[in-house]
């Protein structure tokens, strides 16, 4: 029963995790559909005006997008590597907090690329200060990028390993604190390899698209849990984005 109720505390805390991220999300966006907008905080337009402060912000807003997109792919990891824990008589839910703690610092390092990305944006004037694109060649170039990657090995060699979660923990397992640590580290990078094109997608549909994240979300939940073969995944994503991409040049 104490190892049931361990493996039920460690899955509780991510779902409230996931769902404070959401719940973020859906709140600054009804704020910025409610309000009008010289009562609101926008990004400056030109990159030069950008103070401390709107860096943080923006930085923030990625970071929680993150956290809500990607820990529910992350769940099956979490707990198989909770579950060898209890098996091993080791505390599991100290080393599951390093584990994904590890898992969700390689996430928040590229917050901080998307941060400068979005500031580069900003100053040539291809995202709005509502955070929309305005320019359809460079929507169509992000999605012709994540289109062409879904068709290269290491996109399949990242995605094979996120949807191996057991085959990733006998491998790969190292013991103690900084074991979990370490194990948290490169289940990150792997799914950093993995997903990182379809992030920048969001700059294409515009950053705060609820309905691009939620997609954006299930597409990678798919993709990691699917009883499907990692390389027809990659390639029937890829194709699609790519014919979206095509499809707005068209219009």
């Amino acid at each position: 029963m104490g190892r049931f109720n361990a493996q039920t505390s460690i899955l509780a805390i991510v779902l409230a995790g996931i769902f404070a991220a959401w719940g973020y999300l859906f709140y600054q966006h009804g704020q910025m559909a409610s309000q009008p907008m010289s009562s609101m905080w926008m990004p400056p337009s030109e990159s030069l005006a950008w103070r401390f402060i709107d860096f943080a912000l923006v930085y923030f807003m990625w970071a929680v997008m993150m956290a809500a997109m990607m820990l529910p792919s992350a769940i099956p990891m979490i707990l198989a590597f909770a579950r060898v824990c209890r098996q091993q008589n080791k505390p599991s839910s100290k080393l599951t907090g390093l584990f994904i703690s590890a898992y969700l610092g390689i996430w928040l390092l590229f917050s901080c690329a998307l941060t400068l990305l979005q500031w580069q944006m900003h100053g040539l004037a291809w995202l709005t200060p509502m955070m929309d694109n305005q320019n359809p060649v460079l929507a169509a170039g992000i999605l012709f990028l994540a289109g062409f990657y879904q068709f290269m090995p290491i996109k399949n060699a990242c995605l094979t390993h996120c949807k191996t979660p057991m085959g990733f923990l006998l491998n790969e397992w190292q013991d103690g604190a900084a074991g979990a640590f370490k194990m948290g580290l490169k289940h990150g990078a792997n799914c950093l390899g993995c997903c990182w094109a379809q992030m920048l997608i969001m700059f294409a549909v515009g950053v705060m698209n609820l309905l691009g994240m939620v997609l954006i979300t299930l597409l990678v939940m798919a993709e990691k849990t699917l009883p499907v073969a990692s390389k027809l995944i990659c390639k029937a994503v890829g194709a699609a984005f790519l014919v979206w991409g095509a499809f707005l040049l068209i219009i």
